[in-house]
């Protein structure tokens, strides 16, 4: 296929060749991986200034993503591509193969700069999904950081899916420190200040006034961020709240597993960890099924299950696209829909947008970033939500994207009177996983029986 490029992706593809350390903050369906495979392509070949790319991106994007588009567009087709992935053996395989791009999952970065030692031939590194580098304490960050080559290039479309706190680690590897500071602590004092705490810990910082404005500011030549609103026109999107009726008898169980997981809060300070298990208790329960306390599957309701029937068959025989939460809600998906695949390889993804598949199963954390999938339906079904923002946005992203030919139909499947109104109610408002969760579960405390003042 030809490549005409939009003018945006012209800027884009300039944007990189001109900047040898840049972040590409584009958002979802605006095309960053073919704006970087043309800047790789005139560097390699016009520019002669570099021979060997390294990419590192998740595992489903790194399968598919790169060489998928390389075999997409006229102009890439030459563009060798080995991918180091599987065994020690198969990667140490692909590194060994001539080619002009490596791609890596970057689960393995750690494993690859230990293996290359002082041998690091890469001239240019891409990080696809740069806020995945978003932890300093993380080990892949604590790898990268060491690194140093000609050309690095970060893309994503949520740099602080978090909050402006999670920038400095994303930026340190394009820069090794030199906008935001060399510690995440000169970056904290610089730009933040104490916000929950209690006396001496402090549990959360927020923003000073105008440091959004300043960070950005001090990005400003290294980077470009761009939104999909702001250069596409897209079809409709329409996102559909389904709510499921529990029966009485379920629902009663709902509230008692409920009164019970939140007494056990009530007196104690509620922290992330905690306010988790609880919630993922009630989503289970919400969906259908628990883990009790051996792992073994409690199935409450199928009511989910129920409604999502009346969902394939209003489709028509159109591919319907399910997000789960949990392994036993994949589990019982297939068990209820015999047609249902799991979305695994590089051949489902093919399949899917060739229409041979008529349900498709993805958890959102695998297939959230980077996968093209518009090209096989208009139909999302959200069988269990997910508190991260970032995830939800970026799972809708894989349909309603660039290439879309229909408008986009988001369904969410919603448990009438429990934590999935929470979360809806969240995502719906854009509010910040970990805070919107903390906020939800201390609301319940104080707003139910379990409230001692009440």
């Amino acid at each position: 296929m030809k490549y005409e490029p939009h003018s945006y992706q012209e800027y884009a593809t300039k944007w990189i060749l001109d900047k040898e350390k840049t972040g590409l903050l584009l958002d979802m369906g605006l095309g960053k991986t073919v704006c970087t495979l043309t800047a790789i392509e005139e560097l390699m070949h016009n520019y002669f200034e570099i021979a060997k790319v390294l990419v590192i991106a998740p595992l489903k994007v790194a399968e598919d993503t790169w060489s998928s588009e390389t075999e997409k567009w006229d102009h890439l087709k030459h563009l060798k591509i080995s991918k180091v992935l599987g065994t020690e053996k198969e990667r140490r395989a692909a590194l060994n193969t001539k080619a002009d791009i490596y791609v890596i999952n970057r689960e393995n970065v750690v494993w690859l700069i230990k293996y290359c030692g002082k041998d690091w031939s890469f001239d240019m590194v891409v990080v696809d999904e740069l806020s995945s580098f978003k932890s300093s304490k993380s080990q892949r960050f604590k790898a990268l950081r060491k690194i140093r080559t000609k050309r690095i290039v970060g893309l994503t479309g949520t740099p602080a899916p978090n909050g402006l706190m999670d920038l400095w680690s994303e930026i340190y590897l394009l820069d090794q420190g030199e906008r935001l500071g060399k510690t995440l602590t000169a970056y904290r004092d610089r730009y933040f200040m104490p916000d929950k705490r209690n006396q001496n810990i402090i549990f959360s910082y927020k923003p000073k006034v105008e440091a959004e404005e300043s960070i950005y500011k001090k990005l400003s030549d290294i980077c470009i961020s761009m939104k999909a609103k702001d250069y596409l026109e897209l079809p409709e999107r329409i996102d559909n709240i389904i709510s499921v009726k529990l029966p009485k008898s379920v629902e009663e169980k709902y509230k008692k597993l409920e009164k019970d997981l939140l007494l056990r809060l009530q007196d104690s300070d509620i922290v992330a960890n905690n306010a988790a298990v609880l919630t993922n208790k009630l989503l289970q329960f919400a969906n259908g099924a628990v883990y009790d306390e051996e792992g073994v599957v409690q199935e409450m309701h199928d009511e989910k299950l129920k409604a999502l029937e009346d969902i394939i068959e209003v489709s028509i025989g159109k591919p319907v696209l399910i997000f789960y939460a949990y392994k036993h809600d994949r589990d019982r998906l297939k068990k209820h829909f015999k047609n249902a695949k799991e979305l695994k390889t590089s051949e489902d993804i093919k399949k899917w947008n060739n229409g041979g598949v008529e349900i498709m199963l993805v958890h959102p954390a695998s297939a959230g970033h980077g996968l093209n999938l518009q090209a096989g339906g208009n139909i999302i079904v959200w069988f269990g939500l997910t508190w991260s923002l970032e995830l939800y946005q970026q799972a809708n992203a894989r349909l309603y994207r660039q290439g879309q030919k229909q408008n986009v139909i988001i369904h969410h499947l919603i448990a009438k009177g429990t934590i999935d109104e929470d979360v809806m109610k969240a995502l719906e408002n854009k509010s910040i996983g970990q805070e919107a969760l903390l906020q939800a579960v201390k609301a319940r405390i104080r707003g139910g029986a379990y409230d001692k003042s009440s």
